[in-house]
């Protein structure tokens, strides 16, 4: 048998024989529905509010799930496919159910057979929690691909991290953010399985030490290592109606030993449980308070463990199928979704010379052939670093391999640029200064065989500032694949009524292949069709102004113009611009001067994170100008500002379908991508936005004239640097100078006073990297436009329609296939026979 050959399958495993299908029809649903209610979880008198329901249904639904899921993993093994493994901090998954029962085609079944009981399927969807697996767009992007490899039938892995609390739920006090916990699994998680028979062990500390074997070769061992467990769940992934189903596997950390019999024996309770404590806290939250050092090493903790138990189990499930690892890069992929996992590069590296003692040449080459990393930011300070001491206390083995990476680094940085010793600290993976810091993203970057941004700008950019230096040196590397979002959740899932029409017009083909969509165009003047798509416009606005008066108590009439922001909370997004818009329109009201402006409904939601005080201010600043305008009687039926508390996936859902104009307004160069933006434009939102991110690609997609564009360029922005004066902008703009006095002069804060002054300093700073003075009148011409626009009905209308029909190329499906294309490799996954 040569080193690489495929093992068989080892004599002591028993592959059961698959029973048939079971059947999707309403009564099988429903016999099995009464199974798991009655039987499995003990319940006897049915409660439309209570969890069991949702449970048993998601039972019904799992057993049909299982059947595919055991037959695409059995293929898989079986063809031995090249695989990818997906690591990503984060996975925003939102509420599942739905979505599983649209892609097994069996919503309608589902919902006729809870009929019979008195029941509805959309009761059933309400009592499901969102899965607090991620914060933003990075990890409701990562959601999306999984679903569109599922459904290209692509053997592809998503590897996460089961947090115990997740995003935090928002609460609003006095205007303020409150953050309270998420316990998402508090009531169980029914679509996870439990497979502790591939727990992985994780080591911390501890140090290092080097030995010399008979042949003369130097061994490294790292010793009295503090360790832990990580614990796997998996989740099941269904593809769009073609029996694939593919695993999200996520790591829970569990200590070794859980609990001190002779500590607790002692009388010492707390110490009996110490180790469990300090292992669990791991996987406890998202995103713990980097603010402090404890934060800090409990943030490195997590990309470590997630690191570490992913490649362990991928070389696990190697090595029970292969000898050696000649053909190992031939066959994975390691896909790192963003900075967060860039400690897998030595991580490998560790695990190859270390524990299955690979030489240096040969782990390095394996190594940057599998490792794949996507950026998502532009931002310097976004880019992940660490201190060298931190890294030597909790992770001393992979920091010595870091030192060696980094040596072999300048050796080639020198050669190809000799003398260029600023360079060579630019590039360094190690930042000088008076604390070092390791720079994870250069890591990524010179472990990896592939680095893409998210948008064709945004890569551009990569190239050509943030990254110049290694694109210099390895051109080849850097390659562009412009984000995407799943059509079935953010059309045919969340706007059903939609996606009906669009079906009654061209077909249901759409689904799977969105360019379809072009096919609308052909019906952009018909009057009877531009009616029924006004229709279902009008009753999503309905749905969604209850759910706000339900949340705030603000009447909301669908008449208006629905004008929304909805994405993470951060001054690049520019939530404050959408603020200082609506003083103007306000102003404008109260001076008389707003005749002629369309009624509208500013809508803005978001969390800001718990430790960023500048965009918790901005909440703040948008409440307190909220509550003037509401209250005022001036403004019934003409102007609403609202802030959509708890944003989530769920709210997105009820969101996105009644947008009419879509806020993409961050400073140009600064937004990766964007994802809501694509969203919205599904859905037949028109975009007011800047040339940033993927909004440069929807504006070509579109065309011009069905986009409202203001704002600088990239390159206007950063000629502005040095020489930026915020308030003489101000001063020479009338409209502009009253929004600023009126926000001076306590109007906003008669009762807080000097609550909001942080605020509107940032407007005046001549330091704002944010330039949001300088796009100010810009904006508001442009919203002038888009409200001019808007009063006519049979025009916006048509260039509705038209944002949908263009929104083809946005569709995660292209995007993932252009991963397999460009770096992935993978061939679709061929189910065996049933």
């Amino acid at each position: 048998m040569s080193e690489d050959s495929q093992k068989p399958v080892a004599t002591g495993d028993i592959e059961l024989l698959q029973p048939p299908d079971l059947p999707m029809d309403a009564d099988a649903i429903l016999k099995d529905f009464m199974h798991y209610f009655g039987r499995m979880l003990g319940r006897r008198t049915i409660q439309s509010k209570s969890p069991y329901l949702y449970q048993a249904v998601v039972y019904a639904a799992r057993d049909r799930l299982m059947e595919r899921w055991a037959r695409t993993r059995m293929a898989v093994q079986r063809n031995d496919n090249r695989r990818v493994a997906y690591l990503s901090l984060e996975f925003l998954m939102g509420r599942m159910l739905r979505n599983a029962l649209l892609n097994l085609d069996m919503e309608q079944a589902s919902n006729e057979a809870l009929s019979r009981l008195g029941l509805e399927l959309e009761e059933v969807y309400e009592r499901e929690h969102d899965a607090g697996l991620g914060n933003g767009g990075l990890g409701r992007l990562a959601a999306c691909f999984l679903d569109s490899c599922a459904t290209l039938a692509l053997p592809v892995v998503g590897y996460g991290l089961r947090y115990q609390y997740g995003m935090f739920h928002q609460r609003i006090s006095n205007g303020h953010q409150v953050e309270d916990p998420d316990a998402w699994l508090r009531e169980g998680f029914p679509w996870e399985l439990e497979r502790f028979e591939y727990a992985q062990v994780i080591k911390f500390g501890g140090h290092t030490s080097s030995y010399t074997d008979a042949k003369g070769e130097i061994h490294h061992t790292w010793d009295d290592t503090h360790n832990i467990l990580a614990i796997p769940f998996d989740i099941p992934i269904p593809g769009y109606r073609n029996n694939i189903v593919n695993t999200l596997r996520l790591w829970s950390a569990a200590a070794t030993d859980e609990f001190d019999l002779t500590e607790f024996n002692a009388g010492s309770y707390v110490d009996a449980v110490a180790a469990k404590n300090a292992a669990e806290n791991i996987t406890m939250v998202l995103y713990p308070n980097a603010a402090t050092e404890q934060g800090q090493q409990l943030r490195l903790r997590q990309q470590y463990l997630l690191a570490s138990a992913s490649l362990q189990d991928t070389i696990r499930v190697w090595l029970e199928r292969h000898d050696g690892f000649d053909e190992f890069a031939a066959k994975n992929c390691f896909q790192l979704n963003d900075t967060h996992p860039a400690v897998a590069v030595v991580e490998l590296m560790r695990l190859l010379l270390d524990e299955h003692h690979l030489g240096w040449d040969s782990a390095w080459d394996l190594t940057r052939g599998t490792m794949a990393y996507t950026n998502h930011t532009l931002l310097p300070e976004a880019l992940e670093t660490w201190p060298v001491s931190m890294f030597e206390r909790l992770l001393p083995r992979l920091l010595e391999i870091i030192y060696e990476v980094n040596a072999r680094l300048i050796v080639d940085v020198s050669q190809r640029w000799p003398g260029d010793d600023k360079r060579i600290a630019r590039m360094s993976l190690v930042q000088e200064g008076g604390e070092p810091m390791i720079r994870m993203a250069h890591l990524a970057i010179v472990g990896s065989f592939s680095v893409n941004g998210v948008a064709e700008m945004h890569s551009r950019l990569l190239k050509g500032g943030l990254f110049r230096d290694f694109a210099e040196l390895w051109p080849h590397k850097f390659n562009n694949k412009t984000n995407g979002v799943t059509q079935r959740r953010w059309l045919a899932a969340c706007n059903p009524a939609l996606a009906e029409l669009i079906t009654s017009r061209i077909g249901d083909s759409w689904i799977t292949n969105l360019d379809a969509l072009c096919g609308l165009r052909k019906f952009v003047d018909d009057e009877t069709f531009q009616a029924d798509w006004r229709q279902v416009k009008n009753a999503n606005k309905q749905r969604l102004a209850e759910v706000i008066h339900e949340k705030t108590g603000l009447h909301v009439p669908t008449k208006m113009l629905f004008d929304v922001q909805v994405k993470r909370i951060h001054e690049y997004k520019r939530q404050l611009l959408n603020v200082l818009h609506a003083v103007h329109l306000y102003d404008r009201i109260r001076r008389g001067d707003g005749e002629d402006l369309v009624p509208r409904a500013i809508i803005i939601g978001g969390k800001a994170a718990p430790g960023y005080v500048m965009a918790k201010n901005v909440i703040k600043c948008i409440h307190n100008v909220a509550s003037v305008i509401n209250a005022d009687p001036a403004m019934d039926g003409r102007l609403r500002l609202i802030f959509f508390p708890d944003y989530n996936v769920s709210a997105m859902e009820l969101i996105c379908p009644a947008a009419e104009l879509s806020e993409q307004i961050s400073t140009a160069g600064k937004e990766a991508s964007g994802t809501g933006n694509m969203k919205f434009m599904m859905n037949g939102a028109l975009t007011i936005g800047t040339l940033d991110g993927a909004n440069v690609e929807i504006r070509d997609a579109v065309g011009e004239e069905n986009f409202f564009l203001f704002g600088m360029t990239v390159e206007e922005a950063q000629a502005l640097q040095g020489h930026y004066k915020p308030q003489s902008i101000i001063d020479a703009d009338a409209d502009f100078s009253r929004v600023m006095r009126l926000l001076d002069s306590g109007h906003f804060s008669r009762f807080e006073p000097g609550i909001l002054d942080a605020v509107i300093q940032s407007v005046r700073e001549a330091t704002d990297p944010w330039i949001t003075a300088a796009d100010f009148r810009s904006f508001i011409d442009a919203q002038q436009s888009a409200g001019e626009a808007y009063k006519d009905t049979v025009t916006w209308t048509r260039m509705s329609i038209l944002n949908t029909a263009a929104s083809g190329e946005f569709s995660t499906d292209r995007t993932m296939a252009a991963y397999n294309d460009g770096i992935w490799n993978l061939d679709p996954i061929v189910l065996p026979d049933k």
